[in-house]
């Protein structure tokens, strides 16, 4: 049996390029041939949260218009109003990446289910996920009931690995001069390369065929 390709997918859950890939993220998992490794790099949190202003809310929706038309992904007009709207949040990926490695900590086969349901509550549904009481109930969904548990009482073990988890993101940002994301490193060892984002938006055949050439 063939070993399969080692993929790490770098991503923010507050990123609308990673919504937009998504579909692909998630053909990408379901593929038995790709070993695909969550990694949240924290981009929106800590110094990289920001606030919700009226500049960067028209720059977000431009955008989000952009990654609807080339990918199909809906925005919608709740998340609009509701979640660009919002003048009293900040954007802060902080809450949604530690619910993320909850998840990554008690039921790593969901981890994709959870971004997607995270990213569903946002940009569909408009609900706010840099709250915490709302990230609790969108995992609640997963049947895991620790998760919802922990995330709204995080102990010292998942603040740990909260911290070391972005670290190692963040350094293999560094490390490979990934600029952004959504990014894919590929392979293992030496041999572990950084692809264009680009490929997340193409043709999913000629991604494989990519991946597997590295």
């Amino acid at each position: 049996m063939a070993t399969a390709t080692q993929v790490t997918y770098l991503f923010d859950p507050l990123c609308g390029w990673c919504y937009g890939a998504s579909p692909v993220i998630g053909q990408l998992a379901a593929r038995p041939d790709i070993a695909l490794d969550f990694m949240p790099t924290g981009l929106f949190a800590g110094h990289g949260a920001r606030p919700m202003d009226e500049h960067f809310a028209a720059y977000a929706w431009t955008n989000d218009q952009r990654i609807a038309r080339l990918t199909g992904q809906p925005f919608s007009e709740a998340y609009r109003h509701h979640v660009l709207g919002d003048r009293t949040r900040l954007l802060d990926s902080a809450p949604a990446t530690l619910a993320l490695i909850a998840v990554a900590g008690a039921a790593p086969d969901l981890m994709f289910t959870a971004l997607k349901a995270i990213q569903a509550a946002r940009y569909v549904e408009g609900r706010d996920i840099t709250d915490i009481a709302v990230l609790s109930a969108v995992l609640a969904t997963l049947n895991v009931p620790v998760l919802a548990a922990s995330l709204a009482n995080p102990d010292e073990m998942l603040m740990h690995a909260y911290r070391s988890r972005l670290e190692t993101a963040r350094m293999e940002m560094r490390r490979f001069g990934a600029q952004g994301v959504p990014a894919l490193i590929v392979g293992t060892g030496e041999s572990r390369r950084l692809m264009n984002a680009n490929a997340l938006f193409g043709s999913l055949d000629v991604l494989v065929e990519s991946l597997k050439a590295i």
